[in-house]
This record gives structure tokens, sequence and C-alpha cells, in this order.
């Protein structure tokens, strides 16, 4: 099943008379279950088309369709409810929010779907014991590592039960074996539970985790390997 497809996307920035083209003319289509690395170097495009497939931007012309549907066709406020029921995102610097707990962190996102207590409470302890950290459930981001914290934006990016989760740079901010530890538990989840992971990186490391490895240039897809 497609989860998402780009088609002929382009976006231009235009700051004054500067006209930059981040990307040109791009196509994609992504499978459920994929577990699919962007790949190129700064300023390639890969995290303009991670914005697109996340509803965080849109394209100056061409559509993207999330399970089907065209996001290019919707108000602002339509699209933000689909992102928001639809697709977990990871952050290269976490974003978790400083005064809350791990806990309140991975159930932000359920309060703001209105989902009732008890049915948050069973995905929260859920999320975070599939990561790994159910005996850090209430401390703060401040008392956890770096491998820690990202751990917990896995958890909460799976805990609206997601189409598909977008990472940039997962493991940009961690050490090597912290960095390894979160692939492990991404690539676990990911056959486990069969959700899709489409992660933006430059770490070969990263990238040999991938199934399935798109690679951009000057805002053009190169090369495309399964």
């Amino acid at each position: 099943m497609e989860v998402t497809k780009i088609t002929d996307a382009t976006r231009v920035f235009k700051i004054g008379q500067l006209e930059t083209r981040a990307l040109r003319g791009v196509n994609l289509s992504v499978q459920s279950g994929e577990f699919t690395a962007l790949v190129g170097p700064s300023g390639s495009g890969k995290t303009t088309l991670l914005q697109l497939i996340g509803l965080l931007d849109q394209p100056t012309s061409g559509s993207v369709f999330i399970n089907g549907k065209n996001a290019t066709r919707l108000n602002r406020n339509q699209r933000a409810d689909l992102r928001r029921g639809s697709i977990g995102f990871i952050f290269q610097f976490f974003a978790l929010i400083p005064t809350l707990t791990a806990y309140e962190n991975v159930e932000m996102p359920l309060l703001l779907n209105g989902v009732n207590a008890a049915e948050r409470k069973a995905r929260v302890s859920e999320v975070l014991e599939s990561v790994g950290l159910a005996d850090r459930a209430h401390h703060r981001p401040d008392q956890l590592s770096g491998g820690q914290q990202q751990r917990v934006a896995v958890a909460r990016a799976l805990s609206i039960r997601p189409t598909f989760v977008l990472a940039d740079e997962p493991t940009a901010n961690l050490d090597t074996e912290n960095g390894k530890q979160v692939m492990d538990i991404m690539k676990r989840l990911n056959q486990e539970t069969g959700v899709t992971f489409v992660f933006a990186t430059h770490d070969p490391r990263v990238i040999g985790y991938a199934e399935r490895v798109v690679t951009l240039e000057d805002g053009v897809i190169v090369k495309d390997t399964k």
C-alpha cells in the first residue's frame, strides 16, 4: 500500500531577487513498511523533501499525497489535522518540552488528538516500554542522556500509531553507541509493527540500516536503490 507519493514537486525559495530551487520536479512513492533513507550532500534537497512529505511545507508546484489524499488541495487546518493524525516526527535536536517528563512528552500528541485518558495511559506505557525507557517515564529531559532523549522522541512519534514516521538526521547529535541504539530500536519497531520510516541522513552507518536508499543531488533524485 502506498502511504505517501510526491509528484512533479518543485520548491523554490525567494529572498528578495535571489531565487533558490531546492527541488526540481521530484517524483517519489513510499510503500507501507519501508525503511528508507534520503541521502545526499548538504543542499541536495533531502530535508526540503522530508518537510514536504511531512506537510511542514508546501511545494511551489506539484502534489503531495498522504494515504491517497492530495494534501496540496487541503487548507492549512486540514493539513495540520492530517499531519497530527498520520505522521510521526523525530527531530535532530529531540524537540522535547523541557518542563515535561518523558511520559508527558510522549502523551502530548495524544492529548492534542483527543485520545481518552485510559487509552493515553496504555499507549504511553506501551511505547516507552518498546524503547526501553519504562523506568525513566517520570524523568525530565535534563535528567536523561542524549540517547535516552532521542528514544523518548521515537516513542512520542509512535504514540499516535502513525501511518509513517519521518526522521531528520536522527543520530546527528548522538555518539556512536547511542546512535546505534536508536537505529536498532527504529529498525526493530519497523520490523515488529510494520510502521514505515523515512529518514534523512548523511551518516554512512545510518544509511547501512536502510532497505532503500534515495539519493538527491541539486534538488533531483539521481539514484533509487532497493
